[in-house]
């Protein structure tokens, strides 16, 4: 976590030229740590401090950075520097902030690389964003089926300083084809003449390397890994998802869904990073395409300007009634596209989820209408003018009952029908819910109005 204290220390440090306690400020804390407080450096200070780090501690920490400040190092960082750095980078993270230079920066930068390096960066590279491939590490340990676990551990103490995990190490014949997996715990317990073969487990959960990272994610949350081996068409290994780029993966899609729910297309940097023009650009064109949507509701009102002059108190009751459809939609909308993203319902549910919000819906709506009756009921005769009030209430009541079993119809189809479309569900926000609602659900107010009170 960020030490405010650390900060003065850190500028004495730089003012004097102390290396020393640069690189016992690098080592001594997480690297998480030491990233959060060199971001409240300026750039050139804080490239002083971690360079004085040895060069897998410096890429540990440079890790931890913000994207805006990676950009920055690298605008700053020379190119021979930078190239070490990025050579020495975990293969997800440093396939991650490739992803953000231009291609003529990554173009100069291969070459400086060593040739293993250059195409493991070129296969990660060549994976379909948000796909497994896209967010796997090639940092894991194998094993053969016919070695011994004392053979195994020696094999592994070779191979664990290269590797990002080796809580799970994946068992492979001679074409790297995943035949199954063995635990450290496992193996740290069996007698070291045991083979491989004996204590391995032999089903494997894993995900294809163009599967979808959304699902890889709920696959490792389902099934509790630490890791989820990655395979291809032919049932190679090629690579791992670790559990912390599972929580990246969540984090990433949680918030385009809560974005979308808003209203707001997703952004790709923090707020306070985003431009605002970024900013103006997401947020304008939602707003901009449901206001226009609202002009339908202008267009309705004006349909029924006769009725509302006949009797006035009928305006007065528009939003209380349009709303309760708009809120109940949006809860509709809320709850559904959640299930969907968490896996809990499927398409093939459509009838049970219809059906379940029809009756809830009802029953909202005689809990709503029955507080809409009172209110419309004791609402005070100058402002009722010639309206009977028992009518009026009746009118009232009823229109909040059949607006809110409509919106919450409309709210839980309508993430369904996207979701069969192709279509993020998440569009189906709140704000479009509400606005659909709140167009329909003046057409159903003064049609029913019409009915009890003889306007037509």
């Amino acid at each position: 976590m960020f030490d405010p204290l650390l900060l003065p220390e850190l500028r004495e440090m730089l003012i004097e030229d102390d290396s020393p306690a640069m690189r016992e400020f690098c080592a001594v804390f997480h690297a998480g740590v030491v990233a959060e407080n060199l971001e409240g450096l300026p750039v050139a200070d804080c490239w002083r401090v971690l360079s004085q780090a040895d060069g897998r501690r410096r890429a540990e920490v440079f890790a931890y950075f913000s994207r805006a400040r990676q950009m920055e190092l690298v605008a700053t960082i020379d190119k021979p520097h930078l190239s070490a750095l990025i050579e020495v980078m975990a293969p997800d993270d440093r396939v991650s902030l490739l992803k953000n230079m231009e291609a003529s920066q990554i173009d100069v930068l291969l070459p400086l690389m060593a040739q293993a390096e250059r195409d493991d960066i070129r296969k990660l590279l060549s994976y379909p964003d948000h796909s497994a491939g896209s967010i796997m590490t090639t940092e894991y340990a194998t094993l053969h089926s016919d070695v011994t676990a004392g053979v195994a551990l020696a094999q592994l103490r070779t191979q664990a300083p290269n590797r990002k995990l080796i809580y799970y190490i994946y068992v492979i014949d001679e074409a790297r084809h995943l035949i199954g997996f063995v635990s450290l715990r496992k193996l740290i317990l069996a007698k070291p003449e045991t083979p491989i073969s004996d204590i391995m487990d032999r089903d494997v959960i894993c995900v294809r390397v163009d599967e979808d990272q959304e699902l890889v994610a709920r696959k490792i949350a389902r099934y509790d890994f630490i890791a989820m081996p990655v395979v291809d068409d032919q049932n190679r290994l090629v690579g791992i998802v670790t559990h912390d780029d599972v929580l990246d993966v969540l984090q990433q899609e949680a918030t385009e869904d809560v974005h979308r729910m808003g209203g707001v297309e997703p952004l790709t940097d923090q707020y306070l990073e985003s431009s605002f023009v970024t900013l103006w650009r997401k947020r304008a064109m939602w707003l901009s395409v449901l206001f226009l949507a609202e002009v339908f509701t202008f267009t309705a009102l004006a349909h029924f300007e006769n009725e509302i002059a006949k009797v006035v108190a009928l305006s007065l009751f528009v939003p209380l009634c349009i709303s309760t459809g708009g809120n109940s939609g949006s809860q509709a909308a809320t709850l559904i596209c959640r299930a969907l993203a968490l896996g809990q319902i499927r398409l093939g549910d459509w009838a049970r989820v219809i059906w379940h919000e029809f009756v809830m819906g009802i029953a909202l709506g005689l809990t709503l209408g029955a507080i809409a009756f009172v209110r419309a009921y004791f609402t005070s005769e100058k402002v009722l003018g010639t309206a009977d009030p028992v009518l009026l209430a009746a009118v009232i009541a009823q229109t909040v009952a059949a607006i809110c079993l409509w919106g919450t119809l409309v709210g839980s189809a309508l993430p369904l029908i996207f979701k069969r479309l192709g279509i993020d569900p998440g569009i189906a926000s709140s704000p479009f819910v509400a606005t659909f609602v709140d167009v329909t659900g003046i057409v159903i107010y003064f049609s029913i109005a019409k009915v009890y009170l003889n306007l037509g």
